[in-house]
């Protein structure tokens, strides 16, 4: 198996074209994506040993998304084939002072009904170092949560570095458990956290006086939630925090800070026009930490390199984040012209 392991779900995904309404034309574009599958993706494109472990239906849909994967050469050999559907998401993408939105249809999918004994998590984590999961799974049902939690505990187990994307989805926790009664647990096994401030609130519930929905930031305000949250964890050695600021749906600032054990660190700010397609964006955060904390020892050089790959996310169609280490290193260096390259 790879060096670098995610685990979650990989969902089909179902586009109104351009801007447009759900529905407003009769088409839908189709791909894949999901939180853990997209740090897959961006992983193996940084030519890092990638490899995306989840459930998936013995069926033509199951097959094709597994194929999808490979094309982006993720090992998806110790995918479980089990269950009869793959989970789906609509997406409507918003402009201007309309928001995006999000649909899910992922009940009963593969992975909500996979349990803890459905995966040989030894063979899985043979020779990795890394394993990375989200607050997402834990959140599609009670199984999954005890699955996402088996995970956790055998990769620690096993020596593995484990990182977590809180990622609070407050329309999945539906089955009888709030966020904060299973990731709490969970991220007693967590080594890097990865976050947003409404994530460290919902999943964590650790509150500071951070206004969320305020389109202006003050640090002060993260340095304290950081600190608060390895302070109440401290298994954790670093929490990443991404700082958006949402202008409109088009347009947004973009920057993060981190916390270990030693200093607060804040990266460059960048301010991105012409948003393309955000969703992913934190999941590209997420992949390009991962990928800075092996790429430098430096961790202002880590910092600023998920930030600049999230960055470039912003301008790519789709879930995954279809550009290169070099290019994330160009932007990372200071190239931010958009030239055209000949």
């Amino acid at each position: 198996m790879a060096e670098f392991i995610s685990f979650g779900e990989i969902m089909l995904r179902l586009r109104s074209p351009a801007h447009e309404r759900f529905f407003q034309s009769p088409q839908l574009e189709a791909t894949f994506g999901g939180g853990e599958a997209n740090v897959a993706v961006s992983l193996a494109n940084y030519g890092l040993s990638a490899g995306f472990v989840t459930a998936l239906p013995d069926n033509d849909v199951g097959e094709s998304a597994i194929r999808e994967l490979r094309k982006f050469d993720v090992d998806t050999s110790k995918i479980l084939r089990k269950g009869s559907r793959v989970g789906i998401y609509f997406l409507e993408t918003g402009s201007n002072q309309r928001p995006s939105k999000v649909v899910y249809d992922r009940a009963h999918s593969s992975i909500c009904e996979a349990g803890p004994g459905d995966f040989d998590w030894q063979s899985i984590f043979k020779g990795a170092k890394w394993f990375h999961i989200t607050g997402i799974t834990p959140a599609l049902s009670q199984s999954a949560a005890n699955l996402s939690l088996e995970a956790c505990k055998a990769a620690k187990e096993q020596g593995v570095t484990v990182s977590c994307d809180f990622n609070f989805r407050g329309k999945l926790w539906k089955y009888g458990k709030s966020a904060p009664e299973v990731m709490r647990e969970l991220v007693k096994y967590v080594d890097v956290g990865i976050a947003n401030e409404e994530d460290c609130q919902k999943c964590l519930d650790i509150h500071v006086d951070v206004d969320v929905e305020s389109g202006d930031l003050d640090t002060r305000k993260y340095e304290a939630l950081t600190k608060r949250v390895l302070e109440e964890f401290p298994n954790m050695s670093i929490i990443a925090v991404t700082l958006r600021e949402s202008r409109s749906a088009d347009r947004n600032g973009w920057s993060a800070c981190l916390r270990d054990s030693e200093r607060f660190y804040l990266s460059k700010h960048y301010e991105i026009t012409d948003i393309v397609d955000r969703v992913g964006g934190g999941d590209s955060f997420a992949s390009g930490m991962i990928a800075g904390l092996n790429f430098y020892d430096d961790r202002q050089q880590s910092l600023e390199y998920a930030v600049a790959a999230s960055c470039l996310k912003h301008s790519v169609q789709g879930d995954f984040n279809r550009v290169s280490r070099a290019e994330v290193e160009n932007l990372k260096g200071g190239d931010a012209s958009g030239r055209v390259q000949r």
